[in-house]
This record gives C-alpha cells, structure tokens and sequence, in this order.
C-alpha cells in the first residue's frame, strides 16, 4: 500500500452541497487547500460569493472551483448543478451533502409546515442529493458519499425544543446506512459525520450567548468545535485513508455523547 496517498485529494473532484455557510463553507476551503476541485453549491448566493472569495484568497492558485445555485429539495437543480460540475471539472469522486436548517419549537406548537419544510430540507434534500450523485459514480463503479448528520440524531439536546430536526438527523444517519448497503456492489461508500455543538453563524447570533455557555459548559472539552474541525474528519472519509468503512458514522462532539 502506498501510504503516502492515504489521505490524497489532489486534482479530485468534490461536490458540495451547502457550500455557502458554516461546516459546508469550511470544507469547501479545507479541500480546496488540500488539492481538490471543488463545486459548491447552495441555495444562498451571498453566502456562496462569499466562500468563492475565500477559495480566491487562498494561496492555492492551480485548482479550480465552480458554483451552483441549488435547492435539494429539487432533484433537477442537483442533477443540473452535478452536469454543470462534471463539464467543468471533470468526473465527481466526492460528494458530501451539508445543506440543512435548523430551528426550535415546542413539539405541541409546532405546524404541519415547519415539520415537512424540516424534513423537506434536512432529510428528503439529503436523499436527493444523494441519488443524483450516486447516479454519476455508479457508471464509474467508485465514489464517496459524505452526509452530514448531527449528533442531535443520537441524543436528545438537552434544553432545545427540536423534535423535528433531531427527527430528521436520525433519519440521516439511518439513510446513509441503508444507501451503503444499496450501493455497496457499485464501489460507492457512503457514510456521514454527526458534528456536536459548533461555531456556525447560527449559533454565534447574539440572542445565543447564554445558550451557548451551556452548550459548552455540557461538552467535556468546555468549548464548541469551530467548523474547520470537521474538515479532517471529512478528509479521512473522502479519501483511501478510509477505503474499508461504509455506513458508519463518525461523530465529531468534543466528548458530549460519552455524558
């Protein structure tokens, strides 16, 4: 085994959805910077200008980028935005699916519509996502797919009324296990990473402060993960340094599902 290649990305082509803000934004930059071409894709163009002037800036001048306007709660802006990055870049090897929402309500309040739109977005978009890129590698019979889950699909947050959204990340990770097996016969590993509590835009609103000494003070390493924290971990399943795991998932928590 050539064991300097383990954890190669150079010149791969990755496709992310979610690409514009937060962990998407993060590992847009991680694997630009580590040799990838990347296509980023997200339904909010400020936040994907934004992330095409951090790839910009990088010192990383030989690798190339596209961006997409998608909504994955719509299969042919994927299948599009997947035709587009495969005429630019070349074949996809790496897809990892990031675009989700989050936001809280009491079970008993909570409208038929804020449930669906969660679910629409967080777990459908995933399985859609999925599909249009699995379609794209199964000719090649190679591929890895990268969910991102939330740990939320694990435990039950102490103090944040969100059935909807811990719901819909269960159904996450149980959807990448269930997709490994589907499409192991293709050479297609398909897995997902359940990040804890971390520094996204949403949790750094002002309103958050006092929530946030919680989430950290209940996290055994007494801090939140800052989003680029979850580029390694991403790196180990993009690439052959992870060749023989399919359906697991990885959690990224700081220690808070050990309590």
């Amino acid at each position: 085994m050539d064991f300097k290649a383990l954890f190669n990305l150079k010149d791969k082509v990755v496709f992310i959805t979610g690409g514009g803000r937060g962990i998407g934004q993060s590992l847009a930059n991680g694997f630009y910077n580590s040799g990838a071409n990347v296509s980023i894709c997200d339904q909010n163009e400020e936040g994907m200008n934004e992330t095409e002037t951090i790839l910009k800036e990088s010192e990383i001048k030989d690798q190339n980028f596209v961006k997409s306007i998608v909504d994955v709660r719509d299969k042919k802006s994927i299948a599009e935005a997947i035709f587009k990055t495969e005429k630019e870049l070349g074949p996809i090897e790496v897809a990892i699916n990031c675009a989700g929402i989050a936001n809280a309500n009491p079970a008993e309040e909570m409208s038929q519509d804020q449930w669906q739109n969660m679910f629409d977005i967080n777990l459908s978009g995933v399985f859609y996502s999925c599909q249009e890129e699995a379609k794209a590698m199964i000719k090649r019979k190679k591929g890895s797919i990268i969910n991102i889950a939330s740990m939320s699909g694990i435990i039950v947050n102490r103090g944040l009324k969100q059935v909807h959204y811990n719901s819909s990340k269960a159904g996450v990770i149980h959807l990448t296990k269930s997709l490994a097996m589907d499409w192991v016969e293709y050479g297609i590993r398909v897995n997902s990473i359940s990040p804890g509590y971390t520094k996204t835009p949403m949790n750094l609103r002002p309103e958050m402060v006092d929530q946030v000494k919680l989430f950290e003070s209940g996290t055994p390493m007494n801090r939140m993960a800052n989003p680029d924290e979850i580029v390694g971990p991403a790196i180990f399943l993009a690439t052959e340094a992870s060749s023989f795991c399919t359906g697991i998932d990885l959690v990224v928590d700081g220690g808070f599902t050990c309590w």
